[in-house]
């Protein structure tokens, strides 16, 4: 219990140190323009209140940052220049208008999804099989952001599926220890000033260690205490309010990018475009998954979690120490969510609540693929991950989650036990 204190009160100094550089005071609106992977500078927005006085007009900087503070929480009026723009370069959906709400001492971010503009090429003369290319590119583009998105869904899925499986925990403070990678490898590499490489390695160390010594020190403590998996489940709500707010206290609400990558210029790969940082990720994300896919498959500590997994009464009366496989799971667990919020850090800004919004697609994925399986986990994830972005050229890019949701209901009507799951008999 001492070295667990021990190591929430470094992680409170870690937070501490970095807050001087991320908390905001007063109300605010921001935002960052990007296309084709790029930033987008000199784009033109007018912040008007509700009922139509000016507040500021500002322009997007050289990262395609803007930010306009408010003076007071309400509901404001956020418009874009359409002019402003590149040529070839649109709002998603043509609505160049936001009204987002600001609250009492936060900051709200604002976001409109640029895209290339259907009319490019001469006005009115533009050939049908050049309409269906650009078309057909834009899947492409969009299967490629799903598979970017799903993969890092995959990477925390993985670790909440092999802890429930091993457990029968569900664990609502996962998408917590996605947001602690992020914030480890922003202070590691904007405060200590380390390359965001090293940064990144030291945050999926220190999620790991997180991971071992929550089980050491405290779910392993429940666990022989008999307390429940209901009663465990609504711990690890207090656990993720806990650990969010916690942040939020000592990071701030500031929604902030890493120093190094932040504006990398894009590259074209066939009808792809995306910044070099996205493809040596997905490379990065796919070795961890192929990794833990065979150290499952052909290691003894892999066997014996897969054993624990089927059956943990068996398992130990077959010599396998369960306490000690549920430890390792923990701690790969907590890294590889801390791995995945390293990578989330890289595609967008890093804040307090990017764990929490993305634990919903976690679960989703999880589900989706078979509670319990981490080969499920990742096929669940992936599918989860695409028709998210699929799904945004029929539908506004807002209720794109909804759809994903709406898909997983849909299958586990049809199959309950998910994608790879087996079917268990109940009562």
């Amino acid at each position: 219990m001492i070295a667990f204190t021990a190591f929430l009160g470094g992680l409170i100094l870690v937070l501490s140190a970095g807050a001087g550089a991320a908390w905001a005071e007063g109300e605010g609106l921001r935002g960052t323009l990007t296309f084709q992977g790029q930033p987008v500078n000199g784009v033109k927005i007018t912040v008007t209140t509700e009922s139509g006085a000016p507040v500021a007009e500002v322009t997007s900087d050289a990262k395609g940052a803007w930010e306009v503070p408010v003076p007071a929480a309400g509901k404001y009026t956020v418009k874009l220049d359409a002019g402003t723009l590149p040529p070839n370069a649109q709002v998603r959906g043509g609505n160049v208008t936001r009204t987002p709400n600001v609250f009492a001492g936060n900051v709200s971010t604002v976001l409109f999804a640029l895209v290339a503009a259907d009319g490019a090429g001469a006005p009115g003369e533009e050939p049908e099989s050049s309409a269906e290319s650009r078309w057909w590119s834009r899947v492409a583009q969009l299967t490629f952001e799903g598979f970017n998105l799903g993969l890092i869904i995959a990477l925390a899925a993985m670790g909440l599926s092999l802890i429930f499986g091993t457990t029968g925990l569900t664990n609502f403070s996962h998408g917590e220890l996605v947001t602690l990678g992020a914030v480890f490898t922003y202070f590691f590499s904007s405060v200590v000033g380390l390359p965001v490489i090293v940064a990144g390695v030291a945050a999926v160390l220190l999620g790991g260690l997180f991971g071992y010594l929550q089980d050491r020190y405290f779910w392993g403590v429940l666990r022989g205490r008999g307390t429940g998996l209901i009663g465990m489940m609504i711990i690890s709500i207090g656990v993720a309010l806990f650990l969010r707010y916690a942040i939020l206290f000592f990071f701030g609400p500031q929604s902030l990018p890493y120093n190094e990558y932040a504006g990398q210029p894009g590259i074209e790969v066939g009808p792809i475009s995306a910044a070099p940082k996205n493809f040596i990720a997905m490379g990065i994300e796919l070795a961890v998954l192929v990794i833990a896919g065979l150290a499952l498959l052909k290691t003894r500590t892999g066997k014996a979690a897969r054993a624990v997994a089927d059956n943990p009464a068996l398992a130990a009366s077959s010599g396998i120490n369960v306490d000690r496989v549920i430890r390792i799971i923990w701690t790969a667990g907590g890294a590889v969510a801390a791995l995945a919020g390293v990578m989330l850090g890289l595609s967008q800004n890093v804040q307090f609540q990017m764990g929490q919004d993305m634990l919903l697609l976690i679960f989703a994925g999880v589900t989706l693929g078979g509670l319990g399986t981490a080969f499920g986990a990742l096929v669940g994830s992936l599918v989860v991950g695409l028709f998210i972005q699929v799904s945004t050229l029929w539908v506004p890019p807002e209720l794109k989650s909804v759809g994903a949701l709406a898909v997983l209901i849909i299958v586990l009507l049809l199959r309950p036990q998910g994608i790879l799951g087996r079917r268990e008999r109940i009562g």
